[in-house]
């Protein structure tokens, strides 16, 4: 069992990356480098967080272990000092291997090919992938030489520092640098840039997310979220749907100026593969390739122009497939949501539906996730799940910001989370302290991560669920893990004061921070920067607790949902009637369908006993005349009745279902409604009140 734990958290945290990156990337459309490069930077990440509990307990075996080698000192000498109080063991709990115990030798290799390998992808490969991906050259040379030209900025501004660097340290007489210490030296300005960036999404999502789970709670809430963001996606969805028509009339001016014997042609061929194809089909309709290039002198597109229109069609097509996915996905959870509002006054306990879910649901879920129980769980348990699991989160939250401020203290010691592990580290309960351990870093670890999967950058960074995430975005993620992880599992020993540096203890350090080095070459940074910055997260959690980011950036015209705002109560307004015009529009649809499905029941029958009876095969050897007259009169009146029967049917498939009793559908979701249709209820089409309500 030495390995054996080590081996299975590689197996799944492998399979959890995969997992996740499948919901967000897209595995057929996507280039296989940007998947593969991705998915090795959440594993690394993923993987340091899973790991580090069981360094910690075969950190605190092995001081248990040097510590029981050195309690019997020689007579005569007399052991004092912090050392000697730090590694005494107590007689009644003797030292014994813990079940995840990782051998001695691989810790520290398996740490340093992990931290170099995650650096390696953060500041070097991924941003010049990203500038690969969005590049819209039409050769794998020609992207190459615009990632390189777009990143010569980024990497020369690092050169020129590290260059400015060394020369101090060479002029400098009083400084004598070896290549340990420079090592030491670029590790802590990585772990600086990322605790200052790990501070802020600490501090947002410490305070969000028990918060998100306990107004989730809250009756209608999430139903008038979900107004707001219908109305804002709207806009998206129509902005997208604009910039895609302007860029593919750019495409169709470039394909009808440059012909098929054009040098370029290869190139528009290329750009017209990454349009839709409602779009290639109409342009390929209205080409004429009799026509040379050279026979008009017009004027033609530049190759470099051709690369910045490839780039814009990449963007807007991604864009408005994005949002079109985006809009149905919110359709269902708006029409979901407003089918609970209406099911928490139901006397039946049974969960109805609106719509059916298009897709058929398993067999297993449907036996055991029945109406009854569905009713129990939307209407009645979930929102005191929710609740109770808001306050657990926030008793984590204010422990976590409790000893952010406290774990440079060690005598006494006031950090929680130092707190916790020291008393199990008395008893040696490795598995109490392996599940401490995991749960604290993971709930750190939500806490960052989360808030990178909510953030978003205008267009330039958003990670979409159900595969609508673009390369530049999935990249950026994977860069933003790798430059957080390290700072934020340094930070985590800091707390439990398994870090050597903040405890002041000379004892055994972990195998993780033995890579980092020591940080006395920057006192000013192991002193000063690690211990007092964390504190600052006070600051932001007070901040997102009274949404001053959210206030902000209503104020500069971006519309947050804010429940005591008009502007915020005209969008879930408008949210409100886009999601009742497209439920009677789905209405219409089903009611039109089950009609069509009725008529083809009860007329089928018949057409296909008289399309039988035309088909029937008569020997005209034991047929007579008059026999033969009458099946041809038969057959002539059996083809008339068919003529009339699929007429009757052609004439109900064109029909459109009329909009009956529109009314009757209540406004408000949030309010009960007595039944389907309502006595006294009329055609909408006869209604001078409502006839123009689908205009």
């Amino acid at each position: 069992m030495s390995g054996a734990a080590l081996g299975l958290e590689i197996v799944f945290v492998f399979f959890l990356a995969l997992f996740l990156l499948h919901r967000y990337g897209d595995f057929k459309k996507q280039h296989r480098l940007v998947i593969v490069g991705t998915l090795l930077a959440w594993y690394l990440c993923f993987l340091i967080v899973f790991i580090l509990p069981l360094d910690v307990s075969t950190t605190i075996y092995n001081r248990c272990k040097h510590a029981a080698a050195n309690s019997s000192p020689p007579e005569g000498s007399n052991m004092t000092g912090l050392y000697a109080t730090a590694t005494s063991v107590p007689s009644q709990h003797p030292c014994f291997k813990p079940w995840s115990y990782i051998p001695d030798g691989i810790m520290p290799i398996f740490w340093r090919v992990v931290y170099w390998t995650s650096q390696f992808l953060t500041w070097i490969l991924l941003p010049f992938m990203q500038s690969y991906a969005r590049s819209g050259g039409f050769s794998i040379t020609g992207k190459i030489k615009t990632a390189l030209i777009e990143n010569a900025i980024y990497y020369g501004t690092y050169l020129l520092i590290f260059g400015a660097f060394l020369i101090y340290v060479a002029v400098n007489p009083h400084l004598h640098l070896e290549w340990n210490q420079l090592q030491t030296i670029g590790i802590a300005a990585a772990n600086t840039w990322g605790l200052f960036l790990l501070v802020l999404l600490l501090g947002y999502g410490l305070v969000e997310i028990p918060r998100s789970y306990w107004n989730g709670a809250k009756r209608g809430y999430l139903l008038m979220k979900t107004y707001f963001k219908a109305a804002k996606l709207m806009t998206e969805k129509a902005d997208a749907e604009e910039t895609l028509e302007d860029v593919m009339e750019e495409v169709r001016k470039v394909n009808e100026s440059i012909k098929y014997n054009h040098p370029l042609r290869k190139c528009v061929d290329t750009i017209l593969k990454k349009c839709p194809i409602d779009y290639q089909e109409k342009m390929g309709r209205n080409m004429d390739d009799y026509e040379d290039f050279d026979e008009k002198h017009n004027t033609y597109p530049s190759e470099k122009s051709l690369v910045k229109l490839h780039k814009q069609v990449i963007y807007s097509v991604q864009r408005h497939r994005r949002t079109q996915v985006q809009w149905q996905i919110l359709l269902e959870q708006a029409f979901y949501l407003e089918d609970v509002a209406k099911n928490e006054t139901s006397a039946t306990c049974q969960f109805v539906h609106t719509f059916q879910s298009p897709e058929p649901e398993n067999r297993f879920i449907q036996y055991f996730y029945n109406p009854t129980v569905e009713w129990y769980w939307e209407c009645l348990l979930r929102p005191w799940f929710y609740r109770i699991l808001a306050v657990v989160l926030s008793i984590f939250s204010v422990i976590v910001v409790w000893s952010e401020c406290t774990f440079f203290s060690t005598r006494p010691v006031l950090s929680l989370f130092a707190v916790f592990i020291q008393l199990a580290e008395k008893t040696y309960n490795y598995i109490y302290i392996e599940i401490a351990c995991f749960l604290s870093i993971f709930f750190l670890s939500i806490c960052v991560y989360s808030t990178v999967f909510r953030i978003r950058v205008f267009n330039y960074y958003y990670l979409a669920s159900h595969h609508q995430t673009d390369a530049y975005s999935l990249l950026f993620s994977g860069m933003l893990f790798c430059r957080l992880t390290p700072p934020l599992c340094l930070n985590f020993l800091g707390l439990t004061h398994m870090d050597s540096s903040i405890s002041h203890q000379n004892t055994q350090p972990t195998a993780y921070t033995s890579i980092m080095g020591s940080m006395k070459v920057l006192s000013f940074i192991a002193d000063g920067f690690y211990i007092y910055y964390p504190m600052l997260v006070v600051i932001l959690c007070i901040a997102t607790y009274f949404s001053l980011g959210t206030r902000c950036l209503n104020l500069l015209g971006f519309q947050q949902f804010m429940g005591d705002n008009d502007m915020t109560s005209d969008l879930v307004d408008e949210g409100k009637e886009l999601i009742r015009r497209e439920k009677r529009k789905r209405q219409r649809q089903e009611e039109g369908e089950n009609r069509r499905r009725e008529w083809k029941e009860r007329y089928g029958h018949t057409r296909e006993d008289s399309t039988r009876n035309r088909n029937v095969h008569i020997d005209p050897k034991e047929s007579n005349f008059s026999e033969m007259s009458t099946n041809r009169s038969t057959s002539k009146y059996t083809r008339a009745n068919n003529r009339t029967e699929r007429d009757r049917i052609e004439l109900l498939q064109d029909a459109e279902p009329l909009d009956f009793n529109a009314e009757t559908f209540t406004d408000d979701p949030l309010e009960s409604e007595s039944g389907r249709y309502q006595p006294g209820g009329r055609y909408l089409s006869m209604s001078r009140s409502r006839i123009f309500d689908d205009v």
